[in-house]
């Protein structure tokens, strides 16, 4: 188990993991633009505050020998490892138990137990539906996007945290690993004044992380939406660039992108970039670098778009594609995420992500604290100077 990752989760004693290269996401409830407020159950982030700039770091040799001194006494390892980096200070690090570091993985590759639902907070606390996956156990009950969802499981959603909602669609309210495929949840809707329930039995799903919008007539821009970087995000942007007019240019939204594997994000810059530099990150102060592969589309006009949920690989992705002058930047700041963390596994088989170091962009910016700053900002409207920036970069064939 090695491999650094660097992940937007902020510590939480048992709670999900990440395997090699690894940035999840987390967003505060409107942390920077106050925008995001939509769950999906397959999601990867968690709530979280805006990290301050400066975050210590938990010490590894510490936790690793709390976690043995534990077991030896006959105690939980976890939990005296958990006590460690709670008093770090270290946000970022989090000791996870085998089975919450398994449930995870199976997210990264974009998989998860749920009823596939995306909901959303409204004014007055209401819970709402905003998106179906198709083909899920919602989409066969006949849920559509809009439906207000009261209750679960006899549990008022209304007022409750989105995250809560999504947790309780899941199995997984009190923060262990969601409940197992066929189990059984009880869903209270309203639609235009109609109540009704439903229960629905939980599938394994797979999330759509990369979304594509190609104009309907003739001219205008594709616009290619990453939701996070799960494994084959790359491949999946690679065959939209390949699909999209390039006479048009591309948008490349990375708004709410909550971050990923790293390798995907680099994957993805590839699909830019004719190789060269990606990012630079440190391990315990030894610097490696990160680089693109020689098979990218460097003609095609480019715009990328971020907002204060853009975090982690989101970020990286933006730096360097901004650095290398490849792409122009619009939108808000981004989140500042940039924190490298490695697993390892203790003493009683649970594993500690703890930070050893931290990435930077092409031209040596830090991304930790201080995030991207977008070459032209625009906080509302966003996605329509995109499209004007766009139009004045000319064609690229």
């Amino acid at each position: 188990m090695s491999g650094p990752c660097s992940y937007g989760r902020p510590r939480r004693i048992r709670r999900g993991a990440a395997l090699t290269l690894f940035l999840a996401g987390v967003l505060a409830a409107g942390a920077a633009t106050g925008a995001w407020h939509e769950e999906a159950e397959g999601a990867v982030e968690q709530v979280a505050a805006q990290r301050p700039a400066g975050q210590p770091a938990a010490d590894r040799a510490a936790v690793e020998r709390a976690a043995a001194q534990a077991v030896a006494d006959g105690k939980s390892g976890s939990q005296a490892a958990a006590e460690v980096v709670s008093r770090s200070g270290d946000r970022w690090s989090a000791i996870y138990t085998p089975g919450e570091f398994e449930d995870f993985q199976a997210q990264l590759d974009g998989a998860y137990v749920g009823v596939g639902l995306w909901v959303r907070q409204r004014p007055g606390g209401r819970i709402t539906v905003s998106r179906v996956q198709p083909g899920s156990p919602a989409a066969r009950a006949g849920i559509a996007v809009g439906d207000r969802l009261d209750a679960i499981d006899g549990r008022v959603s209304r007022g409750r945290p989105v995250t809560e909602t999504v947790a309780r669609l899941r199995g997984d309210p009190g923060g262990a690993p969601g409940a197992a495929a066929g189990t059984p949840v009880r869903l209270d809707l309203e639609r235009a004044g109609r109540h009704w329930n439903v229960t629905l039995h939980r599938a394994r799903l797979r999330t759509q992380n990369v979304t594509v919008d190609r104009p309907s007539g003739a001219g205008g821009p594709t616009r290619i939406k990453v939701a996070a970087f799960t494994r084959g995000t790359g491949a999946a942007v690679r065959r939209a660039v390949a699909a999209a007019d390039p006479r048009h240019g591309l948008l490349l939204d990375l708004r709410g992108n909550t971050g990923g594997l790293v390798t995907e994000a680099v994957a993805t810059a590839s699909v830019f970039l004719h190789g060269g530099l990606v990012a630079t990150y440190d391990i315990h102060g030894i610097e490696r670098a990160l680089y693109a592969e020689r098979a990218g589309d460097t003609r095609i006009p480019l715009v990328v778009l971020v907002d204060g949920g853009t975090m982690s690989a989101a970020e990286l992705l933006s730096g360097a594609l901004q650095d290398r002058g490849r792409a122009v930047v619009v939108g808000s700041p981004t989140f500042g995420k940039g924190s490298v963390q490695m697993p390892s596994e203790l003493a009683d088989g649970s594993v500690a992500e703890l930070t050893v170091g931290h990435y930077r962009t092409p031209a040596g910016r830090a991304v930790d604290g201080a995030g991207i700053t977008p070459d032209l900002i625009v906080e509302d409207h966003a996605e329509n100077r995109a499209r004007t920036v766009l139009s004045g970069l000319g064609t690229g064939v």
